[in-house]
Order: structure tokens, then C-alpha cells, then sequence
């Protein structure tokens, strides 16, 4: 059977690092072959017309709980994950990590029975928040799932989880070097996030393995002149990475750009999306333009991917490049990913077209229009 051949015309194509007009962009099956002239496009290319619009890499997101109405944790079904997965992927966001936060261990045990069968283009696995927290930043994770992190615990715990688990966020304060390095040797990537880290606890943690912060500024130390906490560290540091919640509300645009003035391409993009619910750990209630527990704490955001680049350059200064980078590239770069997050010669086909107004009009999973 022949090769199945596509060839992107008249957009402006972002690859690793320009914005490229007048080229033709060639897929063949799900891989990317690269950008070539419009008169090299091969006569038995199927050509798509983006009508002007922008080709870009799909989204990634790594901390996403849910959506179309289904929270996985209140909902931990292959029934679920095939509608969250369904919407995310028409959002733009072809690959992601299910999220799951702090829960009763049955719960997540549920998770991981789903997830050892379930498959999809588009998962890349589970980042599981919590349990091992600080309650002293507890933010929306319910004080009497939070547990005290036991080696003999977390060791069954990975076993349960049977490889599904690829990231994890902790409080590293609270962990013995033993025990990070048990989640290490297992593969897991390691954030810092719900923590009450000092500065130099949470250098001591970077230099231990962890590798991420998890939504930079929130339920977590504070960045004060006189005790920088786990911001400062982050900022300190050249090689780990923070993601932030671009939507205006968990991070004040202005504290946005200064992150990235300080952190460059080690800071990226994720929804911490949720969806209305009344079933299972968590109540989410939806306030017009976020997601509170019935206490008003804020328990999530309503963002898409697409509306996060959007709000990057709009609201925090940052070109368009860079914001799709922080979107794809750069957490791509994080976990490990190097087909992913890029328009590159024998990368993933995963692309998502959208106009100049930050809508999104076409997505391709591998090769194929969804």
C-alpha cells in the first residue's frame, strides 16, 4: 500500500525556532519529513490548505486532570479517559499526562488499574500530585489524604503502578534521600510542588534529582528578599525547570513575565485544567472564569492550552515563538520526549492549526486530521 503523503500550503509554519511563510510543510504517514518549496511538492501529496492560518507543534500538557465533564479521579474509567482524551486532542493538546492529585490510595489504585490497559495516541502517562505533601501548602488537597512518605510504602506503590507513573510532584522537604532516589531509580521524574521548601532545602532537593517545580508560585513558599524559597531556588538554578498556570488569575501576568525573564526556556506551559464536579476527593465548582472548592479556595483552572499561548503574548509580553515553545518544546525537552513538541524532520506529526485570533481550526494526531 503506498505511503500516505500530506502537504500543508498556505499557512505560516512554526518550526523549532521561526515562524516560516511561503513553504510547503511535508508529513508521510505520522512522521514529519520537513519544509520544502512549493514547486518540490510531490504530485501524489494530498494538499491541505490551513487558509492562511498558523501550523503549529501540538500542545503538551503535563498537568491536566480531566475534561468534556469527566474528572479522572472521581472517574478513573477507560470510559473517561476516551471522552478527556477526546476534547483535549480537538483543543490542540495532543499529548499529555493524566493528573491525578491528592486521593485516598484506593482511588489511586483505581488509576492504575485503568491506565496499565488503557492506550491512546495521545497519554503519555500519569502525573500523580501528591499524596506526599506539605500541608502547610496544601492549597485544595484535603489535609487527611495527605501522607508522611515511607519508603516501604512508596516502593509498593510504584510496584502497583506498574510503569504508568511518569511524574510525580512531592514536597522534597519532607523526604529522605532515600526515598527520592527509590522514585528515581524507577524512572519517575520528580517536581516540587505543595511545598514549604526553604531556599536551600529545595537547592538540596535539585541537587538530589528533582528536576521541575510545579505551578511556579502557587501552594508553595513564598519568594521574599530575605528567604527566597522555592521560587528563589528555581530562579537560582540553570537547569531545572517550573511550569505556570498562564491565566492571569493563578499567577499575575506580571509575575508571569518576570519568570520568564529570569527562568528562559526552563519554564512552560500547563492548563492545571479541571472540570465541574460533586463526585469523588474533590467538589469543583465553576466561578465564571475558574474552578473553587465550595470554600472558595481555588481548586483549578478553565484554560486550554491555546488560550495560555494566547495570554502569554497578549498579556505577558512574550512572542509567539516562544509561547508555542513553552506549549510543546520545552516540556517535551522535560520528559524525555524528542519525537514530541517540535516540526522537525522524523518527528511525530502531531500539529495544530489555528488563526490569528488563537482559535483553533484543525489538529493532527499522528498524521491524522481528528
Amino acid at each position: 500500500m503506498a505511503e500516505s503523503i500530506v502537504a500543508f500550503i498556505n499557512g505560516t509554519i512554526f518550526t523549532e525556532d521561526k515562524l516560516i511563510n511561503g513553504k510547503a510543510l511535508l508529513i508521510k504517514e505520522s512522521r514529519v519529513v520537513g519544509t520544502i518549496g512549493l514547486n518540490e511538492i510531490p504530485g501524489e501529496a494530498q494538499l491541505v490548505d490551513v487558509g492562511g492560518n498558523y501550523v503549529a507543534p501540538g500542545f503538551i500538557d503535563l498537568q491536566i486532570y480531566g475534561g468534556g465533564g469527566k474528572l479522572f479521579s472521581a472517574d478513573p474509567s477507560a470510559d473517561a479517559m476516551d471522552e478527556i482524551a477526546r476534547v483535549l486532542v480537538k483543543s490542540g493538546t495532543t499529548s499529555f499526562l493524566i493528573t491525578i492529585a491528592t486521593n485516598p490510595l484506593e482511588v489511586i489504585d483505581d488509576a492504575f488499574g485503568t491506565l496499565a490497559m488503557y492506550r491512546h495516541p495521545a497519554l503519555l502517562g500519569l502525573h500523580l500530585e501528591g499524596p506526599y505533601l506539605n500541608k502547610a501548602r496544601k492549597g485544595a488537597h484535603p489535609a487527611e489524604c495527605i501522607r508522611k512518605p515511607d519508603v516501604e510504602e512508596l516502593a509498593a506503590l510504584v510496584e502497583r503502578a506498574n510503569g504508568c507513573m511518569r511524574m510525580m510532584t512531592i514536597a522534597p522537604e519532607r523526604f529522605t534521600p532515600e526515598a527520592i532516589r527509590l522514585l528515581l531509580d524507577n524512572g519517575i521524574l520528580l517536581s516540587a510542588g505543595h511545598s514549604d521548601a526553604s531556599f536551600s532545602e529545595a537547592m538540596i532537593a535539585f541537587r538530589s534529582g528533582v528536576r521541575a517545580v510545579t505551578h511556579l508560585f502557587n501552594a508553595m513558599s513564598p519568594m521574599h528578599h530575605r528567604n527566597p524559597g522555592l521560587p528563589g531556588a528555581a530562579f537560582q538554578s540553570d537547569t531545572v525547570f517550573a511550569s505556570i498556570v498562564a491565566d492571569g488569575i493563578h499567577v499575575d501576568y506580571e509575575m508571569l513575565s518576570i519568570a520568564k525573564k529570569a527562568m528562559g526556556d526552563r519554564l512552560f506551559l500547563i492548563t492545571d485544567a479541571v472540570t465541574e464536579t460533586h463526585e469523588g476527593t474533590y467538589t469543583h465548582i465553576f466561578q465564571g472564569d475558574r474552578y473553587t472548592l465550595p470554600d472558595g479556595t481555588l481548586s483549578g483552572s478553565a484554560l486550554t492550552m491555546m488560550q495560555a499561548v494566547a495570554n502569554c503574548v497578549r498579556h505577558a509580553g512574550i512572542p509567539l515563538e516562544e509561547a508555542l515553545r513553552m506549549a510543546s518544546q520545552y516540556p517535551a525537552s522535560l520528559i524525555g520526549a524528542d519525537t514530541l513538541g517540535r516540526i522537525a524532520p522524523g518527528a511525530t506529526a502531531n500539529l495544530v492549526v489555528f488563526d490569528h485570533q488563537y482559535i483553533v481550526k484543525q489538529v493532527f494526531l499522528e498524521g491524522k486530521q481528528v
